[in-house]
């Protein structure tokens, strides 16, 4: 770092060109197919030395890009990749050109801690709103007067609620990821109250009340589950972005784990269920407040993908189509699933076998403490390595093999198997999820990192709310031995788990490992590698005071 950049402790201090977005004539300009052609093939095969002067072109108002019609499937993200890798430096030149000979400044802020835990926080909070009543579905039935059955459908609602607003969620994110936390936080503290409303008195609670309630917290979900990558992307540069999308994103299943640990030591009995819901209501609007209070965007990028234009909502779906994507979207949709099913219904998945409420709750802690512990010690070490595909290669066999030994662990009626198990699930699961998302972010780089993360994560939960239903499907009848074990649905699920299994193994195959460029950590490279080379003045990279 040098020496100007250290004594830069303030936002006003830093001397930034974000060129891609700030040049007046970028949408007039127009494009050098053969600059274009040149820059996709270095791009794909040694994105590092590409040196093109080609000119960047269809670039929108808001730093987007848009691609012409005229680009084929397979090379879609390619050329995408390359109009940016080709017009990205002749944009900055030309702003030093114009007049600004100083250096330009990548900072990364203090300040984005702030932000990173509220949405940590709100992660934690929607997620102990969906798991309030399945820990103690029993009591929860009593009290609502129901069935079990219909306890279920307060988590399967909840997840069905994210599938109805991913359109906004990810129209949200597109512009910054502040307006999609405080619409998830208002919506929390609505659905609180509302579900406190129905259950105001300990003898009884309304049922329809409280699944509104339900459907308002599920709905604020996908506002702050898709928000790390697009959060991470925006405050940190490459060698944090795991780390930063791991904190935000595991923060939902600890949010699980806190359900499964603390629900059930508030409610002994139906007419407990009344405080349980009020304590809920008063910690979620607590951990919601600050949400109106975090900065919206840091006054410079971290780094040069940060500053780069990223492809228009219309143009991200088109590039969707790419089959590695779809071979990292399909197995972390169908796991996600899985996971949201087996939290929901461990507490009968356990029970008739002997086992009791707290200690299905602590086996729905182990699998996610170890879990995070795993994701913890993992993270930082991908962030510097960026070995996602070894990461993906190996968790997902793991988390196939998992399913199917849990088969077989209910039926030991030892709590050692059923808690064994579920922490290696725990393990390789939570491993996943952060480097899927940024991985996904890598394969289809131009697209804005909202887009894949809302599609990952709708996958998840419109899967996890199907899951729900046919394990509850699956169920056994009180004639059984034991009475209602869910056996079947374990055997569904190791089936489905096991079937998922190949399609992540086949990354790179068949020709096709030139698609897994990281395309968004080689756009970083190349911009301050070609950058520092010219004879205006190096990149600076710093990290801020505020």
């Amino acid at each position: 770092m040098s020496r100007s950049s250290r004594e830069s402790s303030s936002d006003t201090a830093a001397t930034v060109t974000p060129t891609t977005t700030t040049n007046p004539d970028i949408n007039d300009v127009s494009i050098d197919d053969d600059a274009v052609k040149k820059a996709r093939d270095e791009y794909a095969l040694n994105p590092i030395g590409t040196d093109s002067s080609g000119k960047a072109s269809r670039t929108t108002k808001g730093g987007h890009l848009r691609l012409a019609s005229s680009s084929t499937d397979g090379d879609e993200l390619d050329l995408a990749a390359a109009r940016i890798a080709a017009g990205t430096q002749e944009v900055e030149n030309a702003s030093i050109e114009n007049g600004d000979r100083g250096s330009i400044t990548y900072k990364v802020y203090k300040r984005r801690w702030f932000g990173l835990v509220q949405l940590t926080l709100l992660n934690i909070i929607v997620s102990w709103d969906w798991l309030t009543f399945s820990p103690v579905s029993q009591n929860a039935a009593a009290y609502y007067n129901t069935t079990e059955s219909a306890i279920n459908w307060y988590s399967t609602g909840f997840l069905f609620a994210f599938v109805v607003i991913v359109p906004l969620t990810i129209y949200m994110l597109h512009w910054g990821p502040k307006p999609s936390i405080i619409a998830s936080a208002v919506l929390i503290l609505v659905g609180n109250w509302i579900r406190f409303a129905g259950s105001y008195s300990r003898d009884g609670g309304n049922y329809g009340v409280v699944m509104f309630g339900q459907i308002l917290t599920g709905l604020a979900q996908p506002f702050v589950l898709s928000a790390p990558t697009r959060y991470s992307d925006m405050w940190f540069t490459n060698r944090g972005r795991v780390a930063a999308t791991a904190l935000a994103s595991l923060a939902n299943p600890f949010g699980a784990a806190l359900g499964q640990l603390i629900v059930p030591l508030m409610v002994a009995g139906p007419g407990d269920v009344s405080n349980a819901v009020l304590y809920v209501a008063i910690i979620s609007s607590v951990a919601a407040l600050p949400s109106f209070f975090i900065p919206a965007a840091p006054p410079t990028p971290p780094g040069p993908s940060g500053n780069t234009p990223k492809a228009t909502l219309r143009t991200s779906l088109q590039l969707l189509k790419s089959l590695e994507i779809w071979l990292v979207l399909i197995p972390y949709s169908i796991y996600v699933g899985f996971f949201n099913s087996v939290s929901s219904l461990l507490n009968q998945i356990m029970m008739p076998y002997g086992f009791t409420s707290d200690d299905a709750g602590i086996a729905g802690a182990l699998l996610i403490v170890v879990g995070l512990v795993a994701a913890a010690i993992s993270s930082p070490i991908l962030d510097r390595t960026k070995a996602f595909m070894l990461a993906i290669k190996v968790s997902v066999p793991l988390i196939g093999l998992c399913y199917l030994a849990f088969v077989w662990m209910p039926g030991t009626r030892a709590l050692a198997g059923p808690y064994v198990v579920l922490s290696v699930l725990g393990a390789s699961s939570f491993s996943l999820v952060p480097v899927a998302l940024e991985f996904l972010c890598e394969l289809s780089y131009p697209v804005s990192p909202e887009v894949t993360s809302t599609v990952a994560w709708a996958g998840g939960q419109l899967l996890g709310g199907l899951f729900i239903v046919i394990s509850d499907a699956l169920k056994a009848g009180p004639d059984a031995d034991p009475p209602f074990h869910m056996a079947n649905a374990l055997i569904f699920t190791a089936v489905i788990a096991l079937v998922t299994v190949p399609l992540p193994l086949a990354l790179g195959l068949f020709g096709r490992k030139d698609r897994l460029v990281m395309r968004r950590v080689r756009s970083d490279e190349r911009s301050v590698r070609s950058t520092s080379n010219e004879e205006n003045g190096p990149v600076v990279v710093g990290d801020a005071a505020a």
